[in-house]
C-alpha cells in the first residue's frame, strides 16, 4: 500500500502485511442491545460512591456528575415499559483523544465509535485529535474517515492519532480543552485511557457541566495495567493481549530455563502499582515464583525479607538436583517495600525543594542515607530519576529484578562459604517484558470488546449522558449475552490521602479508584493453592503465540473466568427472583405460602435498609 501525506504521518495509510490484512477483515459482532437504529435504555438508582464515607467529598467536589443513574442498554425486544427509546438521531460531531499510555486495541474504540455515529446519522463526523492531549489543547485535528481507519482495524498501537505524555488537570489545560471542543463544535468528547485519564475525564465533564458548556464527556476504560476494575467494570482493553503475549515470552524463557538447567531468569513485568498482570501471566504460564507487590505491601517485607524467600526457594529446588527456574516480579514491587518506598518519598520531596540529583544523597536523613549506600550504583542512580507527572517514580527505569538477582545471588554465594547450601553456582539472567508486548496486534477479545465499547459511546451521547464511562459487563459469555451500559464515572471514585514528605497534611482528593490484586479474590486464590506445584514441580505451561482464529482465540483472562463480576447479570437475576415471587403470591394462594413470603420480604427489607444507611460501614465485596 502506499502512504498518505499528513502532518507527522498521524492517519496515514499503513504498508500491511498479509496477517494485518487478514485481521483488518474482521468485523466484531454486535450483542443484541447494540444491534438496529434506535437506543433503547433503561434507568437504574443513583449510582454513588463504592464507600459511603467518601460521598460526601466526592458529591462536593462533583455537585453537578455525581449520583447520576446508572444506565443499561436494552435489545429492541426487551419487555422494559420504562426504559427510553430514542429514535432521533440528528447530526452529531464527536472528539476522540488517546490519554495515557498505550495499550492494544484503542484503535478499535475509535473503530465501533465511527462505525456507530455513521450507522445512525451518515452526515455526523468524528474527530481525532492529533498527538494525545496536547493536540487537544492546540485544536491539531484529523477527521476519522473509512480511508483513515481502514488500515488500523484490529491492529496494535496509538499511531493513527498518536499520544503524548498525557494530562488535563491544571486550569490552563481544562480551560484549553474546552476551547477546542468549543471552537470545533463538538456535541461530545470521548477520552480512551486508565485510571488518571478517567479522573481527568470526570472533571472535565463537571467543568463544562458547570461552565454550561454543551459538549459531553465520556470515558473509556482502557489500559494495560488492568487496575480500573470494580463493580460496573470487570476489566480493561488491553489486559488481555498484555497478558497473553507476555506469557507467551515467559513460557518460552521457561522453556529455556528447562533445557539449559542452569539459569535463574528474573523477569519484571508491567503493571505500576497493582500485580493483575504478574498475576495472569503466574496463571496463564505457570513460573516457580511470582511476587506480587500487594502481597508484600501486605505482609510488610523488606528487601532482606524477599532476598530470603528467594533464597530459601533456590536451596529448597537444588535440594532435587534443580538449578534453573523463572521469577517473575511487577514493576511496582519498588514502591510495595517499605524502605524503599520511604526512600523515594523522601527523594521526590527533596526534587520538590529544587535539590539537584547530584547532591540529593548528601541530603538524606540518615536512616535513608545508610539504605541508599547500601544499595549498587545502578539502583541509586535509577531511584533518583524525576518522578512521572503522577508523582509516581519511574518504575519501568528502576530494575528491581536486577536488584534482587544480585542480592540473591551474594546469599546463594555466603550459604555456600558457610556450608548451609551444599548446591551449585548461581546464575541469573533479568528481563524487563514490557514495551515488547504495548503495540502489540490486539486479541481477539480485547478487538471485540473495544470495538463494542466505541459503539457504546454512541449510546451514551444520544441518551445525552455527561461524565460516564462506557461498560461492558458479563465478558466472560459469549458476545451475544454482554451486557452493555454506562455508569458514572464519578461512583467509581474513592478519596486517596496523599502528601509529600514527612510533616505534609493529608488532603482528600477525588480519583478513580485503583484496584489492586484481591488477596481474599478466586484469582489469588487459584495462585496460592498451586504456588507449591510451580516452585518444586517445573509444571510450565505454553499458551503460545496470540490466536486471533482457531485454538485459544475466545480464550479469555483466567482471573477474568473466576471471578463473578457481573453486576448488570446479577440484577437481572434478582429481577427474575422478584418476578417469580409476584407470579407465585397472588390473590389466591395458600396462606401458608403468603406468611413465608410476607416474613421473608420483610427480613429482607430490614435487612437492605440497613446496608443502605449512610451510616452503614460494611462493605460487601463484588
Amino acid at each position: 500500500m502506499g502512504s498518505v501525506a499528513m502532518d507527522s504521518d498521524y492517519g496515514a495509510t499503513r504498508e500491511l502485511s498479509s496477517l494485518q490484512k487478514q485481521r483488518a477483515l474482521y468485523c466484531p459482532a454486535l450483542p443484541p442491545c447494540l444491534q438496529g437504529t434506535a437506543v433503547k435504555v433503561e434507568y437504574g438508582g443513583a449510582a454513588t460512591a463504592a464507600d459511603s464515607g467518601d460521598a460526601h467529598v466526592i458529591s462536593r467536589v462533583f455537585p453537578h456528575t455525581y449520583g447520576q443513574q446508572l444506565a443499561h442498554f436494552l435489545p429492541k425486544t426487551a419487555n422494559v415499559p420504562e426504559a427510553a427509546i430514542i429514535t432521533q438521531h440528528p447530526v452529531v460531531r464527536v472528539g476522540v483523544v488517546f490519554s495515557g499510555r498505550q495499550s492494544p486495541g484503542g484503535h478499535n474504540v475509535i473503530w465501533g465509535l465511527h462505525d456507530a455515529l455513521k450507522a445512525h446519522n451518515p452526515s455526523s463526523k468524528l474527530i481525532g485529535f492529533l498527538g494525545g492531549t496536547d493536540g487537544l489543547f492546540a485544536q491539531k485535528s484529523l477527521e476519522i474517515t473509512n480511508e483513515v481507519i481502514a488500515s488500523y482495524k484490529n491492529q496494535g498501537g496509538y499511531d493513527m492519532l498518536g499520544r503524548t505524555r498525557d494530562q488535563i488537570r491544571t486550569t490552563e489545560q481544562v480551560k484549553a480543552a474546552m476551547a477546542s471542543c468549543q471552537a470545533l463544535k463538538l456535541d461530545a468528547l470521548v477520552i480512551i485511557g486508565g485510571v488518571t485519564s478517567n479522573t481527568d475525564a470526570a472533571q472535565l465533564a463537571e467543568t463544562f457541566a458547570e461552565l454550561k458548556c454543551l459538549t459531553k464527556v465520556v470515558g473509556v476504560p482502557v489500559t494495560l495495567n488492568g487496575d480500573l476494575k470494580n463493580q460496573f467494570v470487570e476489566t480493561t482493553v488491553g489486559f488481555d493481549t498484555i497478558c497473553k503475549v507476555n506469557s507467551q515470552l515467559i513460557s518460552n524463557v521457561c522453556t529455556d530455563a528447562l533445557s539449559a538447567e542452569k539459569y535463574y531468569y528474573f523477569i519484571r513485568l508491567m503493571g505500576r502499582k497493582a500485580s493483575h498482570v504478574a498475576l495472569e501471566c503466574a496463571l496463564q504460564s505457570h513460573p516457580n515464583m511470582v511476587l506480587l507487590g500487594e502481597e508484600v505491601a501486605a505482609s510488610k517485607l523488606t528487601i532482606s525479607d524477599i532476598t530470603k524467600q528467594i533464597c530459601d526457594a533456590v536451596q529448597e529446588r537444588a535440594g532435587k538436583d534443580k538449578y534453573h527456574g523463572v521469577v517473575l516480579i511487577p514493576e511496582g514491587l519498588v514502591e510495595s517495600i517499605p524502605e524503599l518506598y520511604a526512600l523515594l518519598q523522601e527523594i521526590h520531596g527533596l526534587h520538590d525543594k529544587g535539590v539537584s540529583i547530584e547532591n540529593i544523597s548528601s541530603h538524606l536523613s540518615p536512616w535513608a542515607s545508610a539504605l541508599f549506600n547500601f544499595l549498587p550504583p545502578f539502583i541509586r542512580k535509577q531511584l533518583l530519576l524525576h518522578p512521572e507527572s503522577d508523582d509516581s517514580a519511574q518504575l519501568s527505569q528502576i530494575e528491581i529484578e536486577k536488584l534482587l538477582a544480585q542480592l540473591v545471588e551474594a546469599e546463594i554465594n555466603k550459604r555456600l562459604d558457610e556450608g548451609t547450601y551444599k548446591g551449585k553456582k548461581f546464575n541469573a539472567i533479568c528481563h524487563f517484558f514490557g514495551y515488547q508486548a504495548r503495540g502489540a496486534l490486539p486479541s481477539k477479545c480485547d478487538c471485540d470488546y473495544a470495538y463494542i465499547l466505541g459503539q457504546v459511546c454512541y449510546h451514551i451521547l444520544a441518551a445525552g449522558l455527561n461524565g460516564y464511562m462506557a461498560t461492558v459487563t458479563n465478558l466472560k459469555s459469549h458476545v451475544d449475552k454482554w451486557e452493555c451500559g454506562a455508569a458514572p464515572i464519578t461512583s467509581m471514585m474513592t478519596v486517596t490521602g496523599w502528601s509529600r514528605g514527612p510533616a505534609a497534611s493529608q488532603i482528600g482528593k477525588p480519583a478513580v479508584h485503583m484496584a489492586s490484586v484481591d488477596l481474599k479474590g478466586k484469582a489469588y486464590e487459584l495462585l496460592r493453592q498451586n504456588s507449591s506445584s510451580f516452585l518444586m514441580d517445573d509444571i510450565y505451561k505454553n499458551p503460545g503465540p496470540l490466536q486471533f482464529v482457531g485454538a485459544g482465540a475466545e480464550a479469555k483472562p483466567i482471573s477474568l473466568c473466576v471471578e463473578d463480576r457481573d453486576y448488570m447479570g446479577r440484577i437481572k437475576q434478582l429481577q427474575d427472583y422478584l418476578e417469580k415471587v409476584k407470579s407465585m403470591v397472588k390473590p389466591g394462594c395458600s396462606q401458608d405460602v403468603l406468611k413465608a413470603a410476607l416474613s421473608s420480604m420483610a427480613h429482607v427489607t430490614e435487612l437492605l435498609t440497613i446496608m443502605s444507611s449512610p451510616s452503614y460501614s460494611g462493605q460487601a465485596t463484588i
